[in-house]
């Protein structure tokens, strides 16, 4: 059996924009930092939030420091998400998509750099219990080790009692597919949120979508077998 596991924000969700602007704001007011483009990609995008703030205030922070200063961070970017209602909704195509993985009984669940509360957030938001269990859902819980390491994948198979070599996993930055590649994935699908040129020269994909909205059931087939 194979089974599918999503990275969430950037792959499910298109909130590159909402997850920056909260950032720099955050790093701006607490850290009183402003962030360059490229310490973004390096410090931020695919990291978790324990690294980032580690890399913002210069320090290693205490666990009760890193739960503050995320929520903090999460309060901002839950803000933004909500009052941007036009564009608050799962990537095109995508709820058909799992509506068809259900309907063939595919094994399915998220592995998310996200905390639990912006899992909760999210699964309320777009009803995500149609489709996924949110007790087999792998969330930063201070524990999980951060892509590029293949931990959350890991983790995320054993929540769906397969081998990691069974599952096609979707994600959108570099580091998370080397985390996929790392895991022994059976397939790495690109989600563009970027240059499509980038995924394009990456040869760990194994299949690279703009969103799910063409995804045709042959196409499906040939993910699953």
């Amino acid at each position: 059996m194979t089974g599918f596991i999503f990275d969430f924000n950037g792959t499910l969700f298109a909130d590159a924009d909402k997850q920056e602007i909260a950032w720099r704001q955050f790093a701006q007011n607490y850290a009183k930092k402003e962030l360059s483009d490229q310490e973004f990609d390096d410090h931020v995008h695919g990291q978790n939030a324990e690294l980032t703030l580690n890399y913002l205030f210069e320090r290693v922070l205490s666990q009760k420091e890193i739960d503050e200063f995320s929520e903090q961070k999460e309060v901002i970017y839950r803000e933004l998400c909500v009052s941007d209602a036009k564009n608050f909704h799962l990537l095109r195509g995508a709820p058909a998509f799992l509506d068809e993985l259900q309907a063939r009984h595919v094994p399915m669940t998220i592995a998310t750099a996200s905390a639990q509360k912006n899992v909760e957030f999210f699964f309320d938001a777009f009803n995500l219990t149609k489709w996924f269990n949110i007790e087999d859902v792998v969330f930063d819980d201070g524990t999980m080790k951060s892509k590029p390491d293949p931990d959350p994948f890991l983790k995320a198979a054993a929540k769906l009692h397969l081998p990691s070599s069974n599952t096609i996993i979707f994600e959108d930055s570099p580091s998370g597919f080397a985390a996929a590649e790392a895991a022994g994935a059976k397939r790495i699908v690109g989600i563009v949120t970027g240059n499509r040129s980038t995924l394009e020269a990456d040869s760990r994909l194994d299949l690279i979508l703009d969103d799910y909205q063409k995804l045709s059931g042959r196409m499906i087939d040939q993910l699953l077998y």
